[in-house]
Formats: structure tokens, sequence, C-alpha cells
């Protein structure tokens, strides 16, 4: 597969620009870990989902800008539409293998209905920093795959400002805060700074905990919820005892492509390599002459370097070379201690 297509959809939303934004790429076969966290952190989305083809379903994997995660909502409800829209499937119910068992996802009119297995929240002892991290006196504090901490009511929701360098130190996946609604059964919010998301606009794990919690708490099996982030999404949830039903609406934002001649491009320098104490040539002249492309960049370019290790005086000379104008970003180059930063300056 010489190009990955590529799909930006906003889940829990009948129109773009709210609910929440997911990738989704269609795999034939897996391509590296370390390829789909790089899509995953170039997109800079909450989650970017790959999947392939596996017996009668598809076999999926979710990617934070951080991290790979178990299981997200949102970004199975996108890839679903995709599938729905995209990919011509012949029934009205998708099955997806996952990190967290198996995951369903059926069409019903112009909702896609997620059934996930059900996570109610038992009491736990609230660390330290999720009360630093969190303002006001919550009602309960619980947890599941998340804290999950319960307020009075909407507006302490809404109003909530957590402290995200204090929710960072948690040991769980993040923060679900919530009350219950004015015009709906409940509302919520989620946190997740460990993983590179401060606030998710829409997560529907999140109500693998909400939808039991709030199904006992009113007494009633079909609930409606809205998440009161910044863009905010609307799920229609049900209570079948161990699994959980989370309904909402997807549109698509944009599709393209993804070159697999970038990826190509991307080569890992070694210890050995970028180690100059016993002399010989510097790290950034050694991937030069490694011929790790058949590529060459055009004269009005040159590419600098600059890895640890290598004396001021090696990059200016070579600076002298060609007019500091004629410069180029590769992004790609990494130290095996760390990315190499690429001195750059367009034209």
């Amino acid at each position: 597969m010489k190009r990955l297509p590529i799909y930006q959809i906003d889940a829990f939303s009948s129109q773009v620009f709210s609910g929440n934004p997911a990738a989704v790429c269609p795999l034939e076969t897996w391509i590296e870990d370390s390829l789909m966290q790089a899509i995953a952190r170039e997109n800079n989305l909450s989650e970017t989902a790959f999947f392939v083809p596996e017996g009668n379903g598809y076999r999926i994997r979710w990617f934070t800008p951080a991290a790979e995660v178990d299981l997200c909502g949102h970004a199975t409800l996108a890839t679903a539409f995709v599938l729905f829209e995209y990919f011509d499937v012949p029934v009205n119910q998708i099955r997806f293998n996952s990190r967290s068992g198996e995951l369903i996802v059926e069409k019903e009119d112009d909702l896609l209905a997620m059934n996930f297995p059900s996570q109610p929240p038992m009491p736990c002892e609230p660390p330290d920093a999720l009360r630093a991290g969190l303002q006001g006196v919550p009602s309960e504090i619980l947890c599941s795959e998340d804290y999950f901490v319960v307020f009075s009511n909407e507006d302490d929701i809404k109003a909530m400002k957590p402290d995200m360098s204090e929710l960072e130190k948690l040991d769980l996946r993040g923060v679900v805060i919530t009350a219950k609604g004015k015009d709906v059964d409940f509302v919520s919010r989620f946190f997740a700074p460990k993983f590179g998301i401060k606030e998710d606009p829409v997560t529907g794990s999140s109500h693998c905990a909400l939808i039991p919690y709030w199904a006992h708490k009113i007494g009633k099996k079909e609930l409606h919820a809205l998440q009161v982030s910044n863009r905010g999404g609307e799920l229609f949830c049900e209570d079948r005892g161990d699994r959980v039903v989370i309904a909402g609406r997807a549109v698509k934002f944009m599709e393209g492509t993804i070159r697999r001649t970038t990826f190509q491009r991307r080569r890992f320098l070694s210890p050995r390599e970028t180690d100059t104490t016993s002399g010989g040539s510097p790290p950034w002249q050694k991937w030069t002459c490694a011929g790790m492309l058949p590529w060459r960049p055009p004269l009005s370019c040159l590419n600098i370097l600059m890895c640890p290790g290598i004396k001021s005086g090696s990059i200016q000379g070579a600076e002298s070379s060609l007019s500091k104008k004629r410069m180029i970003c590769l992004p790609w180059i990494f130290h095996h201690n760390g990315p190499c930063l690429v001195n750059h300056q367009m034209h």
C-alpha cells in the first residue's frame, strides 16, 4: 500500500466543528507500532484509530498523541461510520476485536449504537493529587478505568477548571466529572493529561462507567446525556446489565491520503553512529553518506542535523557550503536518545 487513506470524523455530532474529532486509518495489514504512534502524534487529535480486517469483522487499535490505549468510544464510532459510509459494509452490524474484548456497533437509522462492556465505578480512596486537581466539594469519589467524581449540579461541571499538573500525577487513565443534568439525565466532562489529552471533547468509553452509575441512581435504563466540553456532544445510552449501549451520530470533516514514501525516509541512528568520541565522521555526515534513500535534496536546500555530540564548528562548516537560505526541515530524523534538532530557514 503506497498510500494510506485517512479520514477525520466528528463523532457524537451531526455537524462539523462539534463533537469529538478522531482520525481513522484503514489498513490492509498492520504497520509498525512506532509508525502508528507517530501518525497519531502528527494528527494531534485525542485519538487516531487503525483497523485491519480480521475474521468476520475487524481488529481495532487506538492511539493518543502520547500512547496506545485499551478502549476509545468516539474513535470506534468514527471507524464504524467510515466502514458504513465508504466501505460498503453489507450488514447493519460491525464487530471489532480489541484489547478490551469484542465491541459491536449497529447502524440504527442515523444513529450508530456501540455495544461496550459495562464498567460500574466502585468506591476508592482518592489520592491527594485528585483532590488538589479539582475545585469544589464532590458528593462522591469512585473509580473504574478512571477516577469518577460526582458533583451536585451541572453548573459545577461546566465551571470546573482543573489543575492539569495535579491530574497528570494520577495512576489511572483519567478523570470523569459528572452531575445530574438540567435538560438531560446527566452531564459529564473528561480529562486525561497523562495521555496528552487535557480535555476530551466527547468520551464514549467513560460512559461505560457513567451509564450503570446513573441508571442505578435515576432508576431508568435508557438515558440521554451531554458531554459539556467546549465542543460538546450528545449521547443516547442504555444500560443492559453487563453491557451498555452508547449511541450517537457522526459526520465527516475531511479525507485524504498519507504517502508511504514519507515513512520510508525515516531512519534511526544507532548508538555507534552517534558516537563521536572515537573519531571519524560526525553523525550527520554518517547519516548523509548512509544512502538511506535513493533521493537527494535539490541544490536549493541544505539539511543540517544538530545531534548531541556534534560540535558547532561542524555545523558552521556545513552551513558555509551553501547560503543559509537553502535549508529544508526533515522532521523524520531521530537520535537514539531523542529527536535530532533540524535547523531550518525557509525561502
